[in-house]
């Protein structure tokens, strides 16, 4: 699940790591890739973690391995739907980032997916089950 919002927040990530949380299984401990922004190294978000058994893993900065996927997606983002862009207002923006969630997730053909869409893979190796 995620959230966009036109203001970071707190709230905004202990939230989604509140309903992360509530998701897991009693003995699932994952490790948390995050980068170095000012809401991941709040006490109150690291007691979160803490509390319930989570691990953060936070590169030094200007090291972004740890969080490559993330910073990968964001980079397709940008510029297959951002860049060269004009939006009239922070609304449209975020309407538009949701429509392009929603197709990077269901539609974009992906290589590592052996050309198929995450939808179509995710029901070939169903099938295969």
């Amino acid at each position: 699940a995620y959230k966009v919002a036109k203001n970071a927040r707190l709230t905004l990530v202990t939230d989604m790591l509140q309903k992360g949380i509530s998701r897991l299984k009693q003995y699932e401990k994952p490790l948390l890739h995050s980068d170095q922004g000012w809401q991941y190294r709040n006490c109150h978000y690291q007691k979160l973690l803490a509390n319930n058994g989570i691990k953060q893993s936070m590169s030094r900065k200007g090291n972004c391995l740890d969080n490559a996927v993330a910073e990968n997606f964001f980079g397709l983002l940008k510029s297959e739907m951002y860049h060269g862009q004009f939006f009239q207002d922070a609304d449209e923006l975020i309407e538009k980032i949701e429509e392009y969630i929603e197709y990077y997730n269901t539609k974009r053909i992906k290589a590592k997916l052996k050309g198929l869409t995450p939808v179509e893979y995710r029901n070939q190796a169903l099938q295969a089950a």
